[in-house]
């Protein structure tokens, strides 16, 4: 009597199986994946330059190798503390009022029982996104010119006295904020209507039978459902805590030197050196840094949260 042993397939015959039955699965997703190629991973190679003093007629392979040495600008420099104190300032305080923001917004937008009003608001909140910084920075322009802009012609007209708001440090952190949030709250908040959309009638129903108002039903409702989408923005927001948007504090600001000390920002004040100096190793490290502290942060919060709290975790 023989008995036949049926071998398992190799990792290879698995692999060929599970590519003839999913074949236009994985022909749908290769735009992506090529895109992600091309795009994220193979410029991933140019992180050598970040140890380099690279040289454009030598190359990649033929420069010379400095270790760490590019690495000094950001730390050696006297304005280090400075541009790191409000890179972290500016996105702690965009990642708490957007937030809120955002949260609040799409609450309001679930509660509007008249659907194209809620789309024609929703659409209206949006738009701002889309908006490229520079024409950003026209509209702030606009308003705080020293000579015709909006805000001094009121204060002309109330016999006040105007003033070059582009030369007031106290004004633009709060500026900034707030054309941040002009600019994001609307797009950011599609997340938690989606999320919103998704909760159980059912919940808000018996909620109504218990005599919760409409605080308390979005305290006790709502909230705790967007829990975990909460976190996961959180952590992801977190990521790019080191990185300064460019468009935001150097064209809304003019690049004005007299704004620097409260809008200079790790990537402006890259930026500025690389213009003078032409050091493209600096550039590469600067970038290089603020990609493995915002890994790092992204890693750390994700293993916190999923100690606390496993199904809230991002991975």
């Amino acid at each position: 009597m023989s008995i036949s042993i049926q071998r398992k397939p190799t990792i290879g015959r698995r692999v060929l199986l599970h590519f003839k039955r999913h074949w236009r699965l994985h022909l749908l997703a290769m735009p992506c994946f090529i895109y992600l190629l091309l795009f994220n991973y193979a410029p991933m190679f140019g992180v050598v330059l970040a140890f380099q003093n690279y040289n454009i007629s030598k190359g990649f392979f033929g420069s010379e190798f400095v270790g760490l040495r590019n690495f000094e600008f950001l730390f050696a420099t006297k304005d280090a503390w400075l541009i790191t104190r409000n890179t972290v300032l500016y996105n702690v305080a965009f990642i708490l009022v957007n937030t809120t923001l955002s949260v609040l917004l799409a609450m309001v937008l679930n509660e509007l029982y008249v659907k194209r009003l809620a789309k024609t608001v929703q659409t209206m909140m949006i738009m701002p996104y889309f908006l490229s910084m520079s024409v950003v920075a026209i509209v702030v322009y606009a308003f705080l010119n020293t000579n015709s802009g909006i805000v001094n012609q009121v204060i002309r007209f109330f016999g006040g006295k105007t003033r070059n708001w582009y030369m007031y440090k106290p004004l633009w952190p709060y500026l900034l904020v707030f054309v941040n949030m002009w600019k994001g709250v609307g797009y950011s908040a599609i997340v938690y209507v989606a999320s919103i959309s998704g909760i159980s009638q059912e919940f808000y129903e018996a909620a109504v039978l218990d005599g919760a108002t409409k605080v308390q039903q979005a305290r006790y409702v709502t909230l705790p459902h967007l829990k975990q989408i909460l976190i996961i923005m959180f952590i992801l927001n977190l990521g790019n805590i080191f990185r300064g948007d460019m468009g935001l504090f150097y064209n809304v600001t003019q690049d004005n030197g007299a704004l620097y000390p409260v809008t200079n920002v790790i990537d402006t004040y890259v930026y500025r050196a690389l213009i003078n100096l032409g050091d493209t190793g600096m550039s590469a490290a600067a970038g290089l840094y603020q990609s493995v502290v915002g890994f790092i942060l992204i890693l750390v919060s994700n293993a916190i949260v999923k100690r606390v709290d496993e199904d809230s975790a991002l991975f």
